[in-house]
């Protein structure tokens, strides 16, 4: 590995990221796949179908800000690793939004509000994930979401915990509506195009 430059090593790592990434979006695209096949099988859930995009669109998002890595001059086996849970994190939440059977629960609903506690805590993860990872990528990097960085991390880290705790259903609607909106916002002020 020592004869490899970053621009050998880093496609390697991309197609890594990338199964795990494809994987999630199969599984959330599958279950929808399920819904429009079998309208009446299960209960729909307005919320469980904006979470379903919500998170699609945030695998999506990984797999363009996973662009910036080009730039990083020295690799090391733990960068690598940190990718890849990261990665993993993100499958999972697609998983627990695509189940492979809820016949134990009312329909999606009921199933995503009695494993909210799950979901919410791996995407409060992918908070602390996501600092991290732009730290990986550098002062310039870090210093262009400076302001959005302040507070997007203590802001979705309390959104999640609330969410852990209630089983409210405004307060959930609220949450994916929140962060949908907000990841509208960071694709029209930072991801239209490659920096």
């Amino acid at each position: 590995m020592e004869h490899l430059g970053t621009a050998e090593l880093f496609p390697h790592v991309r197609i890594v990221m990338g199964m795990v990434v494809g994987l999630g979006i199969t599984r959330l695209l599958m279950t929808v796949a399920g819904l429009i096949q079998h309208p009446q099988r299960l209960r729909r859930s307005s919320i469980h179908l904006l979470w379903i995009f919500s998170i699609l669109l945030e695998l999506v998002l990984f797999w363009w800000w996973e662009f910036a890595l080009f730039r990083l001059e020295q690799w090391s086996f733990a960068i690598t690793l940190f990718l890849i849970v990261y990665a993993i994190t993100l499958f999972l939440l697609a998983a627990l939004l695509s189940p492979d059977n809820i016949a134990e629960y009312d329909g999606y609903e009921d199933f995503f509000l009695k494993r909210r506690r799950w979901f919410f805590g791996l995407f409060a993860t992918t908070f602390v994930l996501d600092a991290i990872d732009t730290m990986i990528k550098g002062d310039g990097y870090w210093t262009r979401f400076e302001f959005d960085y302040a507070i997007q991390i203590p802001f979705g880290l309390l959104l999640c915990t609330i969410a852990i705790r209630s089983a409210d259903r405004r307060i959930h609607l609220a949450a994916v509506l929140l962060h949908l909106v907000y990841q509208t916002y960071l694709i029209s002020q930072f991801f239209y195009t490659v920096p």
